[in-house]
């Protein structure tokens, strides 16, 4: 490589994207809400590995679903020839390692996950290659109550994130003797109306019919509105079942319509499906999507157990938050301290280090590549970092034992500035930010 010849700047991989730190308050808000909430109601995190054998997703997902066929990212691993792939979903991993680890041995458990999946996709708004959901699983339990759980849950979650706008739709896809049933009556259905069926549909007619109803073509609308529907095909048993989900979600207020074409891609979803939809999105309207899924813990070989769950798509719930018009404009940090001089530096330090001690944030300027080390260019650094105060410290202050405090967010520009003694700056700044708190800024928050 010649002296000149400038080294190719090499970009990210296309729909996999940076979070960047103007993001992470978002980030963080969304994740410490999730957790309260999801802890309020007694679930534990469980963290599984991103790579997962590709037989655990082609047995779970079912091998004619899209994301099976054509979205995963799945390799060799060259140092042993095993099949991996970076999981395009997590429930699958969660039942996995319930399985290896016989958690419901004493009992059923209420687990929660939170971390990125992969599917190969076509990126568009709030749509990625890696993208990040949230969810819960709860294995065990039988009733319509722990369906209804989940759902309320997710209810106090989206109050707790100020979000108004989001609406649930909710079904019943019953069990796979009825599903069968109406799948037989919708092939029928469709084979009638063949000159109707786009290229899609008729790729999907034997071997997914039921997808067929969740088109978004115009066209077929109409004649899809007219199918056969599942509600029609429930037994006694998955009947009362969803009779009971909506007797909880009524008695507690939670509004709901039933939507008989909601469907779940997965092949292990039955009884109650429900999705979380909003009109703020554009066309990709849902949030969050759940359900039951009895039957997959038997496809992966354990003993029938229940479970029903959910998941939550972060970045889309993020631009809503962003849409619904918050403001999130952060602090960096409660105190920025400025210094100049050698023995100025080293005091800075000390002061620091005592602001951190009695729980503050505090940013120390630190020598840059682009200059910065005037006190105007500091300053207007602290005034930047959204602190409440500067310390400034100077070679006159070190001699004279003192610190000068500003005030960077006082109205009055005359009287913003005092000089305290060294020993006492640390208790004069934590009562004022303690008290500014309380007496005028309901926004700023402490630790």
């Amino acid at each position: 490589m010649s002296e000149n010849k400038k080294a190719e700047k090499i970009l990210g991989v296309k729909g996999m994207n940076d979070i960047l730190p103007a993001d992470a308050p978002l980030w963080e808000l969304f994740e410490n809400t999730v957790q309260s909430v999801l802890k309020s109601y007694g679930y534990q995190q469980i963290r599984t590995p991103i790579v997962e054998p590709t037989p655990l997703f082609a047995r779970g997902l079912g091998a004619v679903t899209d994301i099976v066929e054509k979205e995963m990212y799945s390799f060799v691993d060259s140092m042993n020839g095993d099949q991996l792939t970076l999981r395009p979903e997590s429930t699958a991993g969660v039942v996995r390692s319930v399985l290896e680890h016989n958690l419901t041995y004493e009992g059923p458990k209420r687990l929660w996950y939170a971390g990125p999946m992969f599917r190969h996709e076509k990126p568009q708004r709030g749509r990625y290659r890696q993208f990040h959901q949230v969810g819960a699983e709860a294995i065990g339990f039988t009733g319509p109550d722990i369906d209804a759980e989940l759902i309320m849950l997710c209810q106090r979650l989206w109050d707790d994130l100020g979000l108004e706008n989001i609406r649930l739709e909710l079904n019943s896809i019953g069990n796979a003797e009825e599903r069968n049933r109406h799948r037989t009556d919708l092939i029928a259905y469709f084979e009638q109306h063949k000159d109707l069926l786009d290229a899609d549909a008729q790729r999907r007619l034997h071997s997914n019919p039921l997808r067929i109803l969740d088109t978004k073509n115009p066209a077929m609308q109409d004649m899809v509105n007219k199918a056969p529907q599942l509600l029609d095909y429930l037994g006694e048993e998955s009947r009362a079942h969803f009779e009971g989900v909506q007797r909880i979600l009524r008695n507690n207020s939670i509004p709901f319509t039933i939507n008989p074409r909601l469907v779940r891609g997965m092949d292990y979803y039955n009884r109650t499906v429900f999705e979380w939809v909003t009109d703020q999105l554009g066309s990709q309207g849902t949030v969050c999507g759940g359900g039951r899924y009895d039957p997959l813990i038997e496809m992966f070989g354990g003993k029938p157990t229940p479970a029903c769950g959910f998941a939550i798509g972060v970045e889309r719930l993020l631009e809503l938050i962003k849409a619904s018009g918050e403001q999130f404009t952060p602090n960096q940090c409660d105190v920025y301290v400025v210094h100049q001089g050698e023995a100025a530096q080293m005091q800075a330090f000390v002061v620091a280090e005592r602001l951190r001690d009695a729980g503050l944030d505090v940013v120390l300027n630190c020598a840059s590549s682009n200059g910065g080390a005037s006190f105007k260019s500091q300053m207007k650094r602290a005034d930047a970092s959204g602190a409440s105060f500067a310390v400034i410290i100077g070679d006159d202050e070190v001699a004279k034992g003192i610190v000068a405090v500003k005030n960077l967010r006082s109205d009055d520009i005359e009287n913003n500035q005092t000089t305290i003694p060294f020993e006492s700056v640390i208790n004069h700044i934590v009562e004022q930010i303690i008290c500014g708190d309380e007496c005028d800024d309901p926004t700023h928050h402490h630790h």
